[in-house]
């Protein structure tokens, strides 16, 4: 079953269809996520992207090294990595609020942090009516408050960050194995995308990398979140709960197939090529049924160490600069190869 295109229209007016219409060709499901999963975008799409956009939309280029330091924890090295953009903003601004020293950065330069009070009123308006974080809602939200100014701002701030994406992301290559992995879930599970990416980026990425044949449902921010994206199609396609796979690089992918009863194959940060070269080994077992149990336990001990659950500017002896310092060379190289004229901090 080839991957089918959703309209403008369709995704405005009915997203998940695609999800409850599902209807199954395998006995397995394996759901797997994109962003610094199949390809290592993570850090160029939240640094070069998401970071600057922000700075730039609310003029917070005053305190940009706490800016930078705050989102970076939340979007890359935390076990909310992956998490939608709306719900990293909203971790984003209460940290900034909660700290004096960028309270006191902030009156130096004098930087007004965002009011977070409409972003906290759109997210629980999404939560009430079952809608997934997301331009599309966004723009319902506002249509029910449409002289608010500070949710133009928002919507401003994401629209632009969608325009930008595609200038970064397609330069980022999947990363090795996968294509042989794809390759491999496709002759034996129905594949499902799931991510809180916007739908069309994703679309645009797996067809410009020449992958999308492998798969058959891309599921975006629009129909909701990974934990949504799993449950739909596997109560539509009738799947066992050994059955179904998810392979993610965040706590969150984690937590998504486990609400849904299913298992976890783990693409950690920083260790993704060892990952996808030994997936097939492992992928095999999971189709005899020998992976769940010790292995599974023992690569989500491994995969649960890597990412954080403590802030740095909450750990003992924190020093601002040399925190901001640490993934300084990081934010350099990613500037000098994808976007050398553009505005980064360095100490």
């Amino acid at each position: 079953m080839p991957l089918t295109k959703l309209t403008q229209k369709e995704i405005k007016e009915d997203p998940e269809q695609q999800l409850r219409n599902f209807k199954r060709t395998k006995d397995f499901l394996v759901a797997i996520d994109t962003d610094g999963c199949v390809t290592d975008n993570m850090n160029g799409k939240q640094v070069l992207i998401f970071h600057p956009q922000y700075l730039e939309f609310y003029q917070l280029w005053g305190i940009e090294s706490y800016f930078r330091e705050s989102a970076e924890y939340y979007n890359l090295f935390s076990i909310h990595r992956g998490c939608n953009r709306f719900l990293a903003t909203q971790f984003i601004l209460k940290a900034l609020a909660a700290r004096k020293d960028v309270a006191v950065a902030a009156a130096e330069k004098g930087v007004m942090l965002p009011e977070i009070k409409p972003l906290d009123d759109y997210i629980s308006y999404c939560s009430r009516n079952n809608l997934g974080l997301g331009n599309p809602s966004l723009e319902k939200f506002l249509a029910t408050r449409p002289l608010n100014l500070a949710l133009y701002k928002l919507l401003g701030w994401s629209e632009a960050v969608n325009r930008t994406f595609p200038f970064i992301n397609t330069k980022i290559l999947p990363f090795d194995n996968v294509r042989e992995s794809l390759k491999l879930m496709a002759e034996n599970a129905d594949v499902l995308v799931v991510s809180q990416t916007p739908y069309e980026d994703l679309v645009n990425y797996w067809e410009a990398q020449g992958i999308s044949g492998h798969i058959q449902i891309i599921a975006g921010q629009e129909m909701g979140n990974k934990t949504h994206h799993i449950k739909v199609v596997k109560e539509a396609g009738g799947y066992e709960d050994s059955k179904v796979l998810m392979l993610g690089d965040g706590d969150g992918d984690y937590q998504a197939v486990k609400e849904n009863n299913g298992l976890f194959y783990p693409i950690p940060a920083g260790f993704e090529p060892e990952a996808w070269r030994k997936f097939p080994e492992r992928f095999e077992l999971f189709l005899k049924g020998e992976y769940k149990g010790e292995i599974e336990d023992k690569l989500f001990s491994e995969f649960s160490k890597v990412l954080l659950t403590t802030p740095p500017w909450e750990e003992p002896g924190y020093d601002h600069k040399k925190a901001y310092r640490e993934n300084q060379e990081i934010r350099k190289t990613l500037y000098a190869r994808l976007y050398p004229n553009g505005r980064l901090l360095v100490m």
